[in-house]
């Protein structure tokens, strides 16, 4: 990465004298010596190498939903002092990358796996929580530090060397205090901008279902990642008492709150598990039944492939969808008596 060449001498210097300072550092530190305009120009040069290795996706429509989703988040991100960009990369990878500056990437491959707008806001959420904490800026500065110790240590000044730490720097995984930062500033960018509140709940969920095949940062196989996950629910169901709530039984999972609840949802559906399915109708009808204009009569049931969905109004992703598996578990005649009463809980809840 030779692009970082000049910037990487002119903080030669003064990284070497921080840089026992800065190499023992908490995990979650503030960098030192790169400011917001320094990182805005790092961030053009990892940006112009990511997209020249990968390629940007030829799909206007899908960038501008990627763009629509990530300004949304940005919007409501508690830093502003940096021009966001969101992009999709052409690549098969589960993956997405936080570059300095506000160059947020997601992969093609992440996006299929992820077709949900509220799945890709949980991971943009996340992602912007990196840049406003500057977890990557710091990775540098202290992947630079490391650089200049050896230079040092062995007479080698060669800048191109220092620069590709730069990119050892950003492919490198975050410290598990950085990533519960982003976490939880993930719950809070995509419950400020209006999306599923269980969002990053059912992004881990899928994420770890690949059994260590994604190399994603946000799902990496910590060893807290179980903490994580529970810290991630308890920010969402005590800090910003959403409810309903998802409880499981078995592999069945079921959307409740207090005496209330739904018929249980028993089997794997579009790659989503019992408890996604949970967990994104719970969140939906938090979503629906907060609305201004909320209106009961705005539910209707209507038919999928080999199943059924309720929707409201005009959204087209649906709050719920019922497969047969799920209507004969539940002792129903069939799948629209399943989604009748699912309409019918729901009108029930908004009216207590």
């Amino acid at each position: 990465m030779n692009f970082a060449s000049k910037m990487i001498r002119t903080l030669l210097l003064a990284l070497g004298l921080l840089f026992f300072a800065n190499l023992c550092a908490p995990p979650a530190a503030e960098a030192l010596l790169i400011g917001t305009k320094q990182e805005i120009e790092l961030g053009k040069g990892v940006a112009a190498d990511l997209e020249k290795k990968y390629g940007v996706v030829n799909d206007p429509e899908l960038q501008a939903r990627v763009a629509r989703i990530g300004a949304a988040i940005a919007a409501v991100s508690d830093r502003k002092d940096i021009p966001y960009q969101f992009k999709v990369l052409n690549s098969k990878e589960v993956n997405a990358l936080a570059v300095p500056g506000g160059y947020i990437y997601l992969f093609k491959g992440l996006v299929d796996y992820m077709p949900s707008d509220h799945e890709l806001a949980g991971i943009i959420g996340h992602e912007v929580g990196h840049i406003v904490k500057r977890h990557t800026v710091v990775q540098i500065e202290r992947s630079l530090a490391v650089g200049v110790l050896f230079a040092i240590l062995f007479g080698n000044s060669n800048s191109a060397i220092l620069g590709d730490l730069i990119g050892s720097a950003l492919m490198a995984g975050y410290s598990r205090e950085a990533e519960r930062e982003a976490d939880n500033l993930g719950v809070v960018h995509t419950m400020r901008a209006g999306y599923n509140p269980y969002s990053m709940l059912v992004g881990m969920e899928k994420l770890e279902a690949m059994s260590g095949k994604s190399n994603y940062g946000l799902f990496s196989t910590h060893p807290d990642t179980v903490n994580r996950v529970n810290a991630i629910r308890s920010q969402i169901n005590n800090d910003f008492k959403v409810r309903p709530m998802v409880t499981e039984k078995d592999k069945t999972a079921q959307v409740v709150d207090g005496a209330w609840s739904l018929p249980a949802f028993h089997v794997k559906y579009a790659g989503y598990t019992p408890r996604m399915r949970a967990h994104l109708a719970a969140g939906k009808i938090y979503r629906v039944t907060s609305l201004p204009d909320y209106s009961s009569d705005k539910l209707y049931v209507n038919d999928l492939e080999n199943a059924m969905a309720v929707y409201y109004d005009e959204d087209r992703e649906p709050v719920a969808v019922v497969t047969p598996q799920d209507a004969s578990a539940n002792g129903l005649g069939g799948m629209n008596d399943m989604a009748q009463l699912i309409v019918m809980r729901i009108r029930e809840r908004a009216g207590r």
